[in-house]
C-alpha cells in the first residue's frame, strides 16, 4: 500500500465524515426549521386565541354598556314623564273652577277641623289667590280665622296655639301622598309596565 493509496483512503474516510456531518446537520437543521414552525404555528394559534378572547371580552362590555346606558336613558325618559305629569296635575290644581275649589277646599277644611278642640282658636292659611274663597268658607266655623297666604296650590293649614297643632291639608300635600302611593299604578299605566 503505497502511501498515495493511504492519503487517498483518509481523504475519501474525511469525506465521508464530512458528508455524514453534513447530512447529520442537515437533518438537525431540518428538525430545527420544524420544530421552529410547529411553535411558530402554537403561538400564532395562541395570539389568535388570545385576541378572539379579547375581542370577545370587549364586545360583551360595548354590549353591557350600551345596555346600561339604553337603560339609564328609558329611566331618565320614564323620570322626565312622570315629572311632566305631575307637573300637569299641579297646574290643573292651581287652575281648578271656582265652584271645584271651594268644594275641595271644604272638605279639606272639614278634614283638617276635627283635629282640633271645638274652643280652639284657629288660624287657617291658604294660597294668596284663594284669601276671598278661604275668608268666606272660614267664616262659618267657630273660632276659626284666616290667617294669612301659604305658599301652596291650594286647600288649607291650620294652626292653633292653643293646642299646639298644625295641620297640613293642603293640595300639595294631598297631591304627594296620592302620587306615592299611587306611583306603581301611574308608572304601569304610563309605560304598559
Amino acid at each position: 500500500m503505497s502511501l498515495e493509496t493511504v492519503v487517498e483512503d483518509i481523504r475519501d474516510e474525511a469525506r465521508a465524515r464530512a458528508e455524514e456531518i453534513r447530512s447529520d446537520a442537515d437533518e438537525r437543521a431540518d428538525e430545527i426549521v420544524a420544530e421552529a414552525e410547529a411553535e411558530k404555528e402554537e403561538i400564532l394559534t395562541e395570539a389568535e386565541a388570545e385576541v378572539e378572547k379579547q375581542i370577545e371580552q370587549e364586545r360583551e362590555q360595548r354590549l353591557s354598556s350600551a345596555k346600561l346606558e339604553a337603560k339609564q336613558q328609558r329611566l331618565e325618559a320614564r323620570r322626565d314623564t312622570l315629572e311632566s305629569v305631575y307637573d300637569t296635575v299641579e297646574d290643573e290644581l292651581t287652575s281648578l273652577e271656582t265652584d271645584e275649589r271651594e268644594e275641595l277646599t271644604t272638605a279639606l277644611l272639614d278634614a283638617a277641623a276635627v283635629e282640633f278642640d271645638d274652643d280652639a282658636d284657629v288660624e287657617v292659611y291658604g294660597r294668596a289667590d284663594d284669601e276671598e274663597l278661604l275668608t268666606s268658607i272660614v267664616a262659618e266655623y267657630d273660632g276659626f280665622e284666616f290667617a294669612g297666604e301659604y305658599d301652596c296650590l291650594g286647600g288649607v293649614v291650620l294652626e292653633s296655639d292653643s293646642s299646639n297643632i298644625r295641620v297640613n291639608n293642603t293640595f300639595d300635600s294631598v297631591l304627594e301622598d296620592v302620587w306615592e302611593d299611587n306611583l306603581r299604578d301611574i308608572s304601569a299605566r304610563l309605560f304598559d309596565q
